[in-house]
């Protein structure tokens, strides 16, 4: 992708990567796929651990949810999991163009970086929760909210999904 995270339509480019949280004395996993062209998140998993069906969970939603996204190209960093063959055999089978970053270069994924501080400072560090499940419930209303109804000046003061379907 050589770090041109520019998109001109919906499902033209994606990235994802796994972000780590820990609660309550336990570890929370969420893997998301962000589509570049408006932020938006596409997919979605969370998981107490971070194995592969968490990912290819993910890869399924994101087919189901986007029919029409052939010829998308998916970024991620070289974590094992989009390194393992089931994970490439499944772009493939739905004709998506693997990109990965750089080894050792954090800002070859910074679009999902970002969006993972976002996250982390505006639902992690200013809520309270009262137990792990609570913070996955919340956790999924925020990118519910990140997605329907947070807007952002780049996309003309629309949410993600607005800017998509208007």
């Amino acid at each position: 992708m050589k770090r041109n995270f520019t998109a001109t339509k919906p499902d033209q480019k994606w990235t994802t990567d796994i972000t780590e949280f820990h609660l309550f004395g336990r570890k929370v996993y969420l893997s998301p796929i962000l589509d570049m062209y408006n932020g938006e998140i596409v997919s979605y998993e969370i998981s107490e651990r971070p194995v592969l069906t968490q990912v290819l969970s993910m890869l399924d939603k994101a087919f189901k949810n986007r029919p029409h996204s052939k010829g998308c190209i998916l970024h991620s960093d070289q974590g094992w999991q989009y390194q393992h063959s089931s994970y490439q055999e499944t772009l493939k089978n739905h004709a998506i163009i693997q990109s990965m970053s750089r080894k050792g270069n954090c800002l070859d994924n910074s679009v999902m970086e970002n969006f993972f501080g976002l996250l982390k400072s505006e639902l992690l560090y200013l809520e309270e929760f009262t137990s792990y499940e609570d913070f996955i419930n919340k956790l999924r209303d925020y990118i519910d909210y990140y997605n329907t109804k947070r807007i952002k000046l780049k996309l003309k003061g629309m949410s993600p999904v607005e800017y998509r379907t208007h």
